[in-house]
């Protein structure tokens, strides 16, 4: 249990820091006039928003990934 709740803290803090480096990056593509830049990254940084607001559930993922094997 204690290790689901690190691993689980540990995925958010992972994401969090991802999605500061798109939304620095973001920033700098929009400031530089890099159009096509920043659309892809602004699709990067919602997918990473999308995937922190998901529950992490480990055990429902593990047992899913039974079933696909």
């Amino acid at each position: 249990m204690i290790a689901q709740h690190y691993n689980s803290s540990h995925i958010k803090n992972n994401l969090l820091k991802q999605i500061k480096i798109k939304e620095n990056q973001l920033k700098i593509a929009q400031e530089s006039n890099m159009l096509h830049v920043a659309e892809a990254l602004q699709n990067e940084l919602l997918t990473l928003q999308c995937q922190l607001s998901e529950p992490q559930d480990v055990e429902v993922q593990a047992l899913m990934s039974l079933l696909d094997d």
